[in-house]
């Protein structure tokens, strides 16, 4: 495809305007169209954009025929029904995390997408960084060998967004497991292989949210409608014997000044830590223990990179740089955490 692909941004009051710089800097495509339900910040984003095709109904934008490319950036809720709608009407469709709160509407999603032959992603934004690429090329060539276990966690100290699209479950899906551990679950999943969950014991709790005087250093008092998880921890099995660790909170006393956000991986040749991308291994006839510092790193803002690399992937006919069925695991694990909570037993994903 040598034309340059037009795209139309869907929910443009938040994380869409990091998405912006990608698609302009992006060779192969360009920002034509924006919607939003709210009328007002659509017209100011339009006219920081320097836009004029403005639609306050989605379903407007999904109707212009010279649309390319949907890039959904809508509460959690709107993703599936929005990515649905924009592959029929010819679009290829870039979603932010997650890509559907359920592994049923994504199943749904991938199933349009085959019909379709639309390009389908979510945008995990942290798998473009530079740290998280130099360490993916290390892991790729074998350095750790097979790696049998990860643990990761994304932990905040009263760093709760208070909006309703995020702390209503009949909007968001769920708490922070929806928000923040799709980051790293999916950054995690993504270095160990991709391997194929088949069971999960998880946990969830909320007692610091309904506190007596709790607040957010992002979003002030907690309200009254919240009715999400503040905190979760499961245990992960895999098909091939692998497991992993996953905790993540909004509210944690943890110490951070913003968040925590780590992944060790450990394999029978060495072990990784992210984002430090430091390398432990063993020199066993010498009886030393290694250190290695990684230094490979590429520049760029993250989500612009994945907007990039989705525009280069459909001019180019490439697969998808995230694939859904990838997504599908994320969301199956996550899905299966809340399960097991309620029941407290193990729960099969298989």
């Amino acid at each position: 495809m040598s034309r340059t692909l037009k795209v139309g941004v869907i929910g443009v009051g938040g994380i869409a305007r990091t998405h912006f710089p990608g698609w302009k800097e992006s060779p192969h495509s360009e920002m034509i169209a924006l919607a939003d339900t709210d009328g007002k910040v659509l017209q100011q984003r339009g006219k920081e954009e320097g836009i004029s095709l403005l639609y306050e109904d989605p379903c407007d934008l999904l109707r212009n025929p010279d649309i390319d490319i949907v890039d959904i950036c809508t509460p959690n809720a709107c993703h599936a029904p929005l990515a649905i709608a924009a592959m029929q009407a010819g679009k290829h469709v870039i979603c932010e995390k997650p890509l559907a709160p359920t592994p049923a509407e994504i199943r749904k999603m991938i199933a349009v997408r085959d019909k379709t032959g639309k390009l389908l992603m979510t945008a995990q934004h942290f798998r473009f960084s530079g740290r998280a690429k130099a360490l993916k090329s290390v892991l790729a060539q074998g350095m750790l060998g097979e790696v049998y276990h990860a643990r990761s966690w994304m932990l905040r100290r009263s760093g709760a967004p208070t909006r309703p699209g995020f702390v209503m479950k009949k909007h968001s899906g769920g708490g922070p497991c929806i928000d923040i551990g799709v980051h790293i679950l999916d950054l995690t999943l993504w270095m160990m292989g991709n391997p194929k969950p088949v069971a999960v014991s998880g946990v969830t709790q909320n007692k610091l949210a309904k506190l007596p005087g709790q607040f957010s250093t992002w979003g002030g008092p907690i309200p009254k409608f919240w009715d999400v998880e503040e905190f979760a921890a499961a245990m992960v099995r895999f098909a091939n014997g692998s497991t992993l660790v996953l905790e993540v909170s909004w509210l944690l006393h943890h110490k951070t000044e913003s968040e925590d956000m780590q992944m060790w991986l450990y394999g029978v040749k060495g072990g990784a830590h992210w984002p430090s991308n430091e390398i432990l291994s063993t020199d066993y006839k010498a009886k030393q223990l290694l250190n290695t510092q990684l230094t490979l790193e590429e520049r760029g803002e993250p989500h612009a990179k994945e907007c990039m690399a989705f525009a280069e992937a459909v001019a180019q006919g490439a697969p998808s740089p995230v694939p859904p069925e990838q997504s599908l695991d994320v969301i199956t694990i996550l899905d299966g955490l809340y399960r097991s909570a309620a029941s407290g037993k193990e729960v099969s994903l298989k």
